[in-house]
C-alpha cells in the first residue's frame, strides 16, 4: 500500500509539472507545419526548435506567462505571450520584404524586386557588414556583370555590362555624385558607413535620369534615423596593411524631428609589395618612401535633419569630404637627398533636399532640390630629405586646381495603385554643371540639361504590367533626341519575365570638351566638336522563386545587348598629342546566371556571366568581332542564431580580358590583362544585446596583388607591364557599438 500511495504522488507530481509546460505548433498560411522554426523565450534568452511537425513545449518553472518570439527565414517574426498549460497554433505569413528588399531607384514608390518592372540587384546592409566593407570598391568587387580598375592616384573606377564609368551613374539617394577623373568616379572615397542598401539597375535609365546613364545606374541609400530617443554608434576598422578607420554618428529623434551626426577618419599609410606582413612606422626621408598604393587619409562628416508626419516627409542633408593622397618621389642621385612629392587634395560638398508626401493612397509628389561642389588640387613639391623642408615647384605644370559644381532640381508626381490597371509617372529633371580651373578653356565652362519625363504603366492583366517610358530634354550644348523606353514583366506563377528596351544619350563631359593639359609628361587638347553618344539597349530576365519549408530558392537568367553610336575616347591626333574623338559604333553583350539556395540558416549564392566586348578593328583586321570574358562568383554564410555569430566565405573569379589594337606600325597585336581570382573570409559575433558586433577576416586569400597585362599606349602610359588589383592577403578586425536610450 505504502508503494502505492508512493508511486500515486510522483505519476501526480509529474503531471502537475506537465501541466506547467505550453504547447506551440508553428505553421504556415496554408497550416503546413514549419519545422526547425527558431523560439526564443525573451525573459531568460533560451531557444527552442521545433520539430518535424512544427511543435514545441514551452517550459515554465514559477512563472505566470512567458512571451515567445517565433522566427523562420522568409516569414514575418511573431511574438506571443503564453500562459501554462496553454496550446497556440502561431500562423507565420510570408515576409515579401525578407524575401524581395524594397527598392525606390526607378519607381513610381517604394517598391519590392518582385513586383518592379526593371531586374534590380540589392546589396543590403547585411552583407556589406560582413564582408567588413569600407568603401564602394570593397562591396562591388564580388559582383558579376562588374569589373573594377585600381589606380594609384584615380583611385578604383568600375564597368558595367562591359561599359566603361563614363557610362554608369553613380548616384547618393538619387543624387549624382560629380567629379570624374579619367572618366570614372573614384569609388573609394564613397564610404559605406551609413549606408542601408545599394541599389544596381543594368540597362539604359537615361528616361528616369538622363546623360550618364547608358550602362545602368548604381544607387547608394543611406540611412534615415527613424529610431525615438539617443542613439549612439561607433565604428572602428583595422586592416594589417596599415589601415586605420574610425567614424561614429549621433541620432535624436522627439517626436516628428528627427537629426543625426556622423564624422569620420580613414586612414591609409600606403604599401608596395615589399612590406611586412603587419605595418610598422618608417622614416618618409629613406628607399622605403615611395609606395606602390599611395598613402591617403580621409575625413568625412554628415548632418541630416528629418521631419516625418503622416504621409509627409522632408529631409536635408549636408556633407562634407576631404582626401589627402601623398605620392612620395624615390630619393634623387647622386646623394638621395632631395626628392619630388606630389599631393592630390579632394574635396567635396553636398547639400540636398527632399520633400516628399502622399496625396491620397495612391497619389504622390517627390521632390529633390541639390548641390553638389568637387575640388581636387594637384601640387608638387621639392623636399629635402635630410631637413624635410618643403617649396613648391616653379614648373606651373606642376601645380592644378580644378573644381565642378553641379545644381539640380528634380520633381515628380506619380499615380501608384497595385489595384488598379493604369498609373503613371510625370516629372522634370534639371541640372546645369560648371567647371572651372586654369586648364579649362576660358578658365570657365558651364553645360545645362533641362528635361521633362513621364512613363504609364498598364495592367492588361493582373500577371502582365507594360511601361513606356520617354523623355525630351533640352541641352545647352547639343540637340538631345527624345529617348523612348519600354518594359514588360510577366508573371507566370512563381516564375517572372522581364523584357526592355531604352535608348540612351550622353553628351560628352566638360572635360572631353575644354581640358587642356599640356606639358613635358602630357599633351591632351579638349575637342569641343565632339558628338554626343548615344545607344540602343536590349535586356531580359527570366527568374524563379520558390519557398518550400527549410529551403528558399532564387534562380535568375538574364541577357542583354547594347549598342553605343559615335562612341568617346582618348586617341592619339599627331605625334605626342592626344585629344577626345568619336570613333564609330561599339557593342557589348552578355548572358548571366545566378541562383541562390537557403536552407535554415545556411545561404549559398552562384553567380556566372559571361561578357562580349567588340573589337571595333574587327572589319579591318579579321580578328573575332567580339572578345569574350567570363566571371564566376560563389558566396557562402552560415549563422548560428543561438550564438548571434556567422560565418561568411565571398569569391570572385575574373576571367582574362582581351581586345585587339593597331600599333604606328599598322601591325594588329592583342591586349590583355590577364584572369585572377579574389576570395575573402569573415566570422562575427554579436555581444550584450546585440550593442557591439566585432567581425574578423581576412581578404585576398590568393594573395593577388598584380596580373601581367598589356595595354594601348596613351597620353600617360602604355605597353605591356602589371595591372594594379589588390595589396596581397590582408588581415581586418572590424568593431561596431550601437547604443539606443528612450525614455520610455
Amino acid at each position: 500500500m505504502k508503494h502505492f500511495f508512493f508511486n500515486t504522488f510522483f505519476i501526480l507530481l509529474s503531471a502537475w509539472v506537465t501541466a506547467q509546460n505550453a504547447t506551440i505548433n508553428v505553421l504556415d498560411e496554408e497550416n503546413r507545419p514549419i519545422p526547425s522554426a527558431h523560439i526564443k523565450i525573451m525573459e531568460t534568452n533560451k531557444f527552442i526548435i521545433s520539430d518535424n511537425k512544427g511543435e514545441a513545449v514551452i517550459p515554465f518553472t514559477n512563472q505566470n506567462q512567458l512571451t515567445v518570439e517565433v522566427s523562420f527565414i522568409g516569414y514575418i517574426t511573431q511574438q506571443k505571450v503564453l500562459t501554462p498549460n496553454q496550446q497556440v497554433k502561431i500562423i507565420l505569413e510570408e515576409d515579401v520584404v525578407s524575401l524581395n528588399s524594397f527598392v525606390i531607384t526607378g519607381q513610381y514608390a517604394e517598391n519590392n524586386t518582385e513586383k518592379a518592372v526593371q531586374k534590380i540587384t540589392i546589396i543590403d546592409k547585411e552583407k556589406i557588414d560582413k564582408m567588413g566593407a569600407v568603401n564602394l570598391t570593397d562591396v562591388l568587387q564580388n559582383e558579376t556583370n562588374i569589373r573594377l580598375t585600381q589606380d594609384g592616384i584615380l583611385g578604383s573606377s568600375m564597368s558595367l555590362q562591359g561599359m566603361s564609368g563614363e557610362n554608369v551613374k553613380i548616384m547618393i539617394d538619387g543624387i549624382a555624385v560629380i567629379g570624374k577623373q579619367d572618366g570614372s568616379i573614384d569609388l573609394s572615397q564613397l564610404n559605406l558607413n551609413d549606408v542601408e542598401r545599394i541599389e544596381i539597375v543594368e540597362g539604359p535609365m537615361s528616361v528616369n535620369y538622363g546623360t550618364d546613364a547608358l550602362a545602368g545606374v548604381v544607387n547608394i541609400i543611406t540611412k534615415t534615423p527613424n529610431k525615438q530617443g539617443l542613439n549612439f554608434s561607433l565604428n572602428s576598422y583595422y586592416e594589417n596593411v596599415g589601415k586605420y578607420n574610425l567614424d561614429g554618428t549621433v541620432s535624436q529623434a522627439f517626436g516628428n524631428h528627427a537629426v543625426s551626426v556622423s564624422l569620420g577618419r580613414n586612414y591609409f599609410d600606403g604599401w608596395k609589395a615589399t612590406d611586412p606582413l603587419f605595418k610598422e612606422n618608417k622614416p618618409i626621408a629613406d628607399s622605403t618612401r615611395f609606395k606602390t598604393w599611395k598613402p591617403k587619409e580621409q575625413y568625412f562628416g554628415k548632418f541630416k535633419y528629418q521631419y516625418q508626419q503622416k504621409n509627409t516627409s522632408v529631409i536635408y542633408t549636408l556633407s562634407a569630404f576631404d582626401e589627402k593622397i601623398t605620392n612620395r618621389g624615390m630619393p634623387r642621385l647622386p646623394y638621395y637627398e632631395t626628392a619630388f612629392d606630389d599631393y592630390y587634395n579632394t574635396q567635396r560638398i553636398d547639400n540636398s533636399v527632399q520633400f516628399k508626401t502622399k496625396l491620397n493612397k495612391q497619389k504622390q509628389i517627390n521632390f529633390l532640390a541639390a548641390y553638389n561642389y568637387f575640388e581636387r588640387v594637384k601640387n608638387t613639391f621639392f623636399k629635402d630629405l635630410t631637413t624635410l623642408n618643403e617649396v613648391l615647384t616653379i614648373n606651373p605644370s606642376d601645380q592644378d586646381t580644378s573644381g565642378f559644381d553641379l545644381i539640380t532640381i528634380r520633381t515628380f508626381f506619380a499615380n501608384a495603385n497595385d489595384g488598379i490597371k493604369v498609373n503613371y509617372q510625370v516629372g522634370i529633371d534639371l541640372n546645369r554643371e560648371t567647371a572651372e580651373g586654369v586648364r579649362i578653356e576660358s578658365n570657365t565652362k558651364q553645360i545645362g540639361d533641362y528635361a521633362a519625363f513621364a512613363s504609364l504603366e498598364y495592367k492588361p492583366f493582373q500577371s502582365t504590367i507594360i511601361r513606356p517610358g520617354i523623355r525630351y530634354a533640352y541641352n545647352t550644348e547639343y540637340e538631345a533626341p527624345i529617348l523612348p523606353s519600354i518594359n514588360v514583366k510577366q508573371t507566370f506563377k512563381k516564375i517572372n519575365i522581364r523584357a526592355s528596351y531604352a535608348k540612351g544619350f550622353r553628351a560628352p563631359s566638360l572635360k572631353e570638351l575644354y581640358f587642356n593639359f599640356v606639358d613635358v609628361n602630357h599633351n591632351i587638347v579638349g575637342n569641343n566638336n565632339l558628338l554626343a553618344e548615344t545607344s540602343n539597349n536590349f535586356n531580359l530576365a527570366i527568374n524563379y522563386s520558390r519557398l518550400k519549408k527549410a529551403f528558399l530558392l532564387k534562380v535568375e537568367v538574364a541577357s542583354f545587348y547594347n549598342k553605343i553610336d559615335d562612341l568617346i575616347t582618348l586617341a592619339q591626333i599627331t605625334g605626342s598629342e592626344y585629344s577626345y574623338v568619336n570613333i564609330g559604333s561599339f557593342s557589348t553583350n552578355g548572358i548571366q546566371f545566378n541562383g541562390n539556395v537557403s536552407y535554415n540558416h545556411f545561404m549559398i549564392g552562384i553567380g556566372v556571366s559571361y561578357i562580349g566586348r567588340e573589337n571595333m578593328i574587327a572589319s579591318l583586321s579579321g580578328v573575332d568581332k567580339y572578345s569574350y570574358s567570363p566571371e564566376y562568383k560563389i558566396n557562402m554564410n552560415y549563422e548560428v542564431k543561438k550564438w548571434k555569430s556567422f560565418i561568411a566565405l565571398f569569391y570572385k573569379y575574373n576571367g582574362k580580358l582581351t581586345s585587339f589594337a593597331i600599333n604606328g606600325n599598322e601591325e594588329v597585336y592583342q591586349t590583355y590583362i590577364n584572369p585572377y581570382q579574389m576570395a575573402d573570409l569573415s566570422l562575427g559575433k554579436k555581444f550584450f544585446q546585440n550593442k557591439i558586433a566585432i567581425t574578423i577576416g581576412s581578404k585576398n586569400l590568393f594573395d593577388v596583388k598584380n596580373v601581367d597585362a598589356v595595354a594601348t599606349g596613351g597620353a600617360h602610359s602604355g605597353g605591356g607591364g602589371n595591372s594594379m588589383i589588390a595589396m596581397g592577403r590582408t588581415y581586418f578586425v572590424k568593431l561596431n557599438l550601437n547604443v539606443n536610450y528612450d525614455k520610455k
